[in-house]
């Protein structure tokens, strides 16, 4: 008796049986759909030129990444020029105030002396205040010097910096994606040099109905779909919130997550979703269809109930809304 016994709990406990029972209830419609597009780069600026000059070197073309050498260097010939004057009249400067330092410091013992005479009566009132008006002209011209001397300086800085320009580099890591200016050209200060994109992260723009962005937030915050048929991760990048009149969509942008396979743009994107719909959703082997009359019975009152077929999804079929059918109620298998 034992084998029997056996084979008879087995039966009651087979997965597809426990399964159909399970099936047939109402429950709130919801249809699958894939959401679709490409990558692209995260960013993507233009490489212009503060300066204009000829530009000696290039060190990067289309499709390399950038790294720590300037991606355009232009001629600094004459701003070169500009700066050794510049230090050449700051050189003189400094002669001059070192010469007018020590003329000042030269006047400051006379009029000391001066002073000392003319107190114990030995010279005259004006020409201790002679050599008082010659310490204080000294003075000033020594003070006139010392700011001539810092606006030099400053334009020596100035100068400095703008040479820096001449040297003009793409952020680290990105990718040339248009190169326009060449070794030898002459370009003008705002001139577009190139175009490098950020490829080190990709996002997915999408254009999503209301319903399809309320799935989308409904999701993980890092949910699973596919990019180019192998499982990635993505997260909500940026969510527009201009309407669309014409497509009355919205555009959002995915961002990949811990991507490490291929970096560039057109990589097919795929997001499955479930989303919401009209009807409700009615197991397909609890709808009997006899003579274009569907129909389910409700398993605890064995009430018929004609049903409106809207649909189909998967194992399922969708239906108009009926009172009598809320979610939740159980119907009888056909």
């Amino acid at each position: 008796m034992r084998p029997i016994l056996f084979f008879l709990i087995a039966v009651l406990f087979i997965p597809g049986l426990a399964e159909a029972d399970q099936k047939m209830i109402i429950r709130k419609a919801q249809k699958s759909i894939h959401l679709s597009g490409y990558t692209r780069n995260k960013t993507a600026i233009t490489v212009s030129s503060e300066v204009s000059g000829k530009v000696l070197r290039t060190h990067y073309d289309v499709g390399q990444t950038t790294g720590k050498k300037p991606f355009f260097e232009i001629d600094t010939t004459f701003i070169d020029f500009q700066i050794q004057n510049t230090l050449q009249a700051i050189d003189k400067i400094e002669t001059s105030l070192r010469k007018s330092e020590t003329n000042v410091a030269y006047l400051n013992k006379e009029f000391l002396r001066m002073d000392t005479l003319h107190k114990s009566d030995r010279i005259a009132e004006i020409e201790r205040d002679a050599a008082e008006s010659k310490l204080a002209q000294a003075r000033l011209e020594s003070d006139a010097i010392v700011l001539e001397k810092a606006s030099f300086e400053t334009t020596l800085q100035e100068l400095r910096e703008r040479k820096r320009r001449y040297t003009i580099y793409a952020p680290k890591g990105w990718i040339v994606l248009e190169k326009i200016a060449e070794k030898g050209e002459i370009v003008a200060s705002g001139t577009p040099l190139a175009r490098v994109g950020d490829y080190r992260k990709l996002v997915i723009p999408l254009y999503v109905a209301g319903e399809e962005l309320a799935a989308i937030r409904k999701l993980p915050k890092v949910f699973p779909a596919q990019l180019e048929n192998r499982p990635v991760k993505a997260a909500i990048h940026q969510v527009n919130p201009e309407f669309n009149e014409k497509t009355r969509k919205l555009n959002i942008e995915l961002l990949l997550k811990d991507y490490k396979g291929e970096k560039r743009g057109g990589l097919v994107f795929n997001l499955p979703l479930e989303i919401g719909t009209q009807g409700v959703l009615a197991p397909r082997n609890a709808i009997v269809n006899r003579y274009e009359n569907p129909r389910v019975t409700v398993k605890a009152t064995k009430e018929t109930v004609n049903v409106l077929i809207l649909g189909e999804s998967n194992d399922d079929l969708i239906i108009a809304e009926d009172e009598r059918l809320p979610v939740g109620t159980e119907l009888e298998k056909k």
